[in-house]
């Protein structure tokens, strides 16, 4: 016990620590600090069983090992996690140039259809124009031949009304049989 006194008879006689109180200046306290700790553990130490040094040993060490097993494994999450980020990566990047060819491919497509009901459009346009320009040449053909027998039955009609007020009965016997006359005589020829 007279050491403990006399390590603290002697720390107060410090020249440098100036007088018994709290030193905030941390360099100057540190010794003073692990001085007093190592005295209190060298007094108090003395009592203290092997088997107990070996126990706080012992849990130590498996405290250590519970340490580094959680470093192992947290190395290992890591790993893992990396390796799966990775991965997450290329399937990303994959997909983002599949998106990419997928918008390319749509736009091109797009375009051809848009090209494909322009062209198709046209030709219908075409034909339906082809089908109108027939149908007002059929509808002009057949007016033509309407006034083309309008006016041949007028023609028919007058010369009829014509030969019906020239002739009279004896001349237009005559006439049918030099008509039948003239018929005979091609067949005989």
């Amino acid at each position: 016990m007279k050491n403990v006194t006399d390590s603290f008879v002697f720390l107060g006689h410090w020249p440098s620590a100036g007088s018994f109180g709290f030193n905030t200046d941390i360099l100057a306290t540190n010794p003073i600090n692990l001085s007093v700790v190592l005295g209190v553990l060298i007094f108090f130490g003395k009592g203290v069983c092997a088997s107990c040094l070996l126990s706080l040993s012992d849990l130590l060490d498996n405290r250590k090992q519970k340490i580094l097993n959680t470093i192992r494994n947290s190395e290992e999450l890591r790993g893992g996690a990396v390796e799966q980020l990775e991965k997450a990566q290329a399937r990303l990047w994959k997909v983002e140039m599949e998106a990419d060819q997928f918008r390319v491919n749509g736009y091109s497509e797009i375009e051809r259809e848009k090209l494909n009901l322009i062209n198709s459009t046209y030709r219908i346009l075409e034909q339906l124009e082809n089908y109108k320009n027939e149908t007002i040449l059929f509808e002009q053909q057949r007016a033509i031949n309407q006034v083309r027998q309008q006016v041949f039955q007028q023609a028919l009609q007058g010369a009829l009304g014509t030969l019906n007020s020239c002739l009279n009965n004896e001349l237009h016997l005559r006439t049918i049989s030099a008509g039948m006359f003239g018929v005979m005589k091609e067949i005989t020829d």
